[in-house]
This record gives structure tokens, sequence and C-alpha cells, in this order.
């Protein structure tokens, strides 16, 4: 019968806006081609506060290098703050880092799934397919960068950025601001492609290099992550502890998930009642999937490297902990008094919508009352594994022993 579906759907998916349907799990990304010149020219477009509207943000405003490339420029309330006072945006801003692993969007069936589901995309919501899109966006956000259309872009570009853009791009590129613009996010995207930008410098990559150890409580973590009655982590968040290749390791499956985290109710725009972030069903009706609504109340499964550095978690930036993130996925299902504080469960998916929520995965599929599947330990040593995942760069020295 899921042969039947899935051959039932194949003329509705390929009809929906040339999203394809992949008879296996696309491998890890290839090694960029892109030229030095171009990735140089794209990292002095990605730090560069002059091409904001007004100018002082750069893309690096949201992306700081010093907090992994993830950050909400200042903002304090879970969600980025873009370059005009007070335009604070609904969503937390992720890590650019190793995004060139993330593969365009597609459909994949495996044997347990009832009907092809969602992978790739970039955002939160998967709404852009490639680096370049994805790059587009926030110059022209409103809430972010806020230029006004390519004409204004490309005459900061010209500007700043004429040599270089010529050289790269032919002397006509300012012709035309549509044109100019595709380039830069096309440089900019060789930035993100970058070796720099996938370091690969944890502990836990030498770990499966074979060149550094975990510690117990590390090991722990790391088995709780892969357990499928515990943690049940690597379901989604995949990775390979017995491939030495980190690329194999990126501790995202690049899908969705309904996980209904608490409302944020610091954001100006959750006041209003009525107001919610539906996540992907916003891109699957754009895009003609069918039965868009399905897809409601689902965002990106982010990957977990760097997590222990972010300043927010979660798509709406709800918890300022990582450990109350992780306690979060044990105990949403048995203590849910514990995250939605009006009494109301998923309270951050429109009600038309709770049903989309995901109770059948471990640890959700848990009673109210009942015991969770972590315990308040297992969740330390889960918290343990996860800071080996933060690259060398970023690890911040401990002073003393308090830190700790």
């Amino acid at each position: 019968m899921q042969i039947l579906g899935a051959l039932l759907l194949l003329p509705l998916l390929a009809a929906a806006a040339n999203t394809p349907l992949y008879p296996e799990m696309p491998a890890p990304a290839a090694a960029p081609v892109d030229s030095p010149a171009l990735v140089a020219l794209g990292r002095k477009l990605f730090f560069d506060t002059r091409l904001s509207e007004p100018r002082g943000t750069s893309c690096a405003g949201c992306h700081a290098p010093q907090q992994a490339f993830s950050g909400n420029h200042g903002s304090r309330i879970g969600v980025a703050l873009g370059s005009r006072p007070a335009s604070l945006g609904t969503r937390n801003t992720p890590s650019v880092l190793y995004l060139r692993y993330t593969p365009p969007r597609f459909f994949y069936q495996d044997d347990d799934a009832l009907a092809p589901i969602p992978f790739g995309g970039l955002f939160w919501d998967g709404r852009a397919d490639t680096l370049a899109e994805q790059a587009q966006g926030p110059l022209f956000n409103p809430l972010e960068m806020n230029n006004r259309n390519p004409r204004q872009l490309a005459a900061k570009l010209a500007q700043a950025y004429a040599s270089d853009m010529r050289a790269q791009f032919g002397a006509a590129i300012f012709e035309r601001p549509a044109k100019a613009t595709e380039a830069a996010t096309l440089a900019l995207a060789a930035f993100l492609r970058s070796d720099e930008m996938t370091p690969f410098s944890s502990r836990y990559d030498a770990y499966i290099r074979g060149s550094g150890k975990l510690d117990e409580a590390e090991m722990r973590g790391l088995r709780l992550f892969k357990d499928p009655d515990k943690g049940n982590c690597a379901s989604c968040h995949k990775f390979n502890d017995r491939s030495s290749n980190p690329a194999r390791s990126m501790f995202t499956d690049f899908g969705y998930d309904a996980a209904a985290v608490p409302r944020n109710r610091r954001i100006a725009e959750n006041r209003n009642p009525k107001f919610y972030d539906v996540g992907l069903c916003k891109t699957a009706d754009q895009l003609q999937w069918p039965d868009s609504s399905q897809w409601c109340g689902y965002f990106k499964t982010p990957g977990l490297r760097n997590v222990a550095v972010r300043e927010s978690f979660m798509h709406n930036g709800v918890f300022t902990s990582l450990r109350d993130a992780v306690a979060f996925y044990a105990t949403r299902a048995t203590k849910p008094g514990n995250w939605y504080k009006t009494g109301v469960k998923f309270d951050d998916v429109p009600p038309a919508y709770r049903e989309n929520v995901n109770i059948n995965s471990v640890p959700y599929n848990r009673r109210e009352g009942s015991a969770p599947a972590l315990s308040d330990s297992d969740v330390d040593d889960l918290v343990a594994f996860l800071k080996t995942l933060t690259d060398a760069q970023f690890v911040k020295p401990q002073t003393n022993a308090a830190s700790r």
C-alpha cells in the first residue's frame, strides 16, 4: 500500500513547482569549485555594514562570527533585530555554518513513511532553495537589511565594489540592477560554501577521526542521543559516529518536524492572539504542494553543530538555555505544564493544525504524568555531549572552576 500511495502521489509531486521526488537520500555535497576571488568578494559583502538601509548592519550583524555565525544582532528576546530601530522579526537567527551541505528541496519516502515527505531548503520554513536565494532574502526584508529594491542595492554595490564585481561578472554587470543583485548573492553563496564556513574542528570531529576522546558524561550523552528508546535525537538529527568523515555527521536529516515549542510572548506579533507563524505550510502553499495545510506547524530540523554557542533556541527563540531546550524535548509530553504556562498545549500552533504536532515519536509518545524517557541526569549528559560539537574557534575558555 505504501508503494501504491507513492505512485498515486507522483503526478501531484511532479507538478509541485518542480520539487523532485528522490528514490534515495542524497549524498553529502561535493567540495565547492568557487574561485578564491569569488569567495573573497563574498566574504567582503558578508561583513559590509554599508549594504543595509539605513547603513550600519551587515550579514554578520545577525550571523556573528564569535557566536558561530548565529545571533540576533543584539536582540535579547529570541528573534533578530534589523537595521532600523525596533525592526524585530519573528524568528531566531540560525547559524550559517555548514550550509553547503543543505540540499535543495526534495521529497523522499523511507520504509516507515506512509507518503513522501519534504526535506532540504533553507530558512526555518524552507522557502529558499539555494544559497544565493537565501542570501537575497535578508537584503530586501524590511525587518532585516531593508533595501527597497535591486536598484538601491546595486547603487551601493557599484560605489563599493565596482572593480571587484566587474572582474568577476563582466564590465556590464551594473547595467541591470537585478543582475548586479544576483551577482552579489552568488558571491555571498560562494563564501557560505567555503572551507572557512565548514571548519570541522570540534572535539566530536577529533573523536571520530581517532585523535581525541570524550569523557564519561559525554559518552553517556552520545549513547542517549542514539538510543531510540531514550533521547531518540538521531532519528532527526542524523549523524554517523562510525565514519571518520565529519560530513557524514551534520546532526540533521534536513527535514522538518512539528515539535510545538511554547509561544514566545516576548515577540511583538504574538501579542495578537490570532497571529501564528505556521512555518512550512506557507512555503508548501506557495509551491502548490498537495494538501499544504498538513505542514502547518512544521519547521526545519536544525543542525546541532555549535548549538552550545547559541544565545537562543528553537525557531521562535523561546529558550535561552540549551538545557531547557533538551529538557523540553524530554518532558513536553509528560510535564506539559512546565512549558505551556497558559495551560493550553501546543499554544504556538493554530488550533486548527494542532493535530499536525508530532506526538508519536520517542520521547513525545508518553502520557502526561508518566515517567519521562530521560531523567534529569540524562538531560545533563546530553547537554555535555552537545557541547562537544562546538568548533575549536568558538569554545569559550573556562576562567575558573566555578564557571564550569
